[in-house]
């Protein structure tokens, strides 16, 4: 199926939280852990300040072969994206991405999301659309670790970790760690909802019904696909 430009963010986070493996110690787990590789972060922008998405996804494949994972041919074509999301600070707010299947017609749609270190998905929701309903998603992280933010009591502390760009527009501040083999769910449809990588960035499955890209909005005023 063709997708288009405001198709290409699956969903990230909510509030729910349910455990099915990883490391005992969440805490120490998570920061314990340091890249093991190096991103091209001087180059991620061209001279006049447009984004650079080849040299983005270079610094993704850096980090799956420090995660040991297979990259097949598949993630070497433009089916595989990346985007700054129009806020102009990729290592703040940014993604790359694949999605392996979406399918309207049996509502439902796979998605990877690739995050480097401290990188986040930019607060958003997903409202109901002519053809779809309202996306729910569940987020099942396959290395690294995130932290996802959904609506709900605000966290002790979590302004710390809201990204700058965020501070003034974030309705999210819900806080949930997840590591390797643990799972989060949307806790309710059209919620705001966001999602930061650890200090080893993260890669995550997405498992979701159908996403339609009409119905995404950001709650910060410059973002854009």
């Amino acid at each position: 199926m063709e997708l288009n430009r405001r198709q290409l963010i699956g969903g990230a986070i909510g509030a729910v939280v349910v455990a099915s493996g990883g490391c005992g110690n969440q805490e120490t787990c998570s920061m314990a852990s340091k890249p093991k590789f190096q991103t091209h972060e001087n180059n991620f922008y061209y001279t006049d300040g447009k984004f650079n998405a080849e040299v983005a996804k270079k610094s993704y494949y850096a980090m799956m072969d420090s995660f040991k994972y297979p990259i097949p041919d598949r993630l070497r074509t433009d089916e595989f994206w990346s985007v700054d999301f129009g806020i102009s600070k990729f290592t703040e707010i940014g993604m790359a991405g694949i999605f392996w299947v979406n399918n309207l017609e049996h509502n439902y749609f796979g998605h990877e999301i690739y995050l480097l270190p401290g990188q986040s998905i930019p607060e958003h929701r997903h409202l109901k659309t002519a053809k779809a309903g309202p996306k729910l998603e569940a987020w099942h992280v396959r290395h690294g670790s995130i932290h996802i933010y959904g609506e709900g009591p605000a966290t002790v502390g979590v302004e710390e970790r809201i990204p700058p760009t965020h501070r003034e527009c974030c309705k999210a501040r819900n806080e949930q760690l997840l590591l390797p083999g643990q799972v989060g769910m949307l806790a309710g449809p059209e919620q705001w909802h966001w999602m930061k990588a650890g200090p080893e960035g993260a890669i995550v499955t997405e498992y979701a019904t159908y996403h339609d890209g009409d119905g995404l909005r950001f709650s910060h005023p410059q973002a854009k696909l």
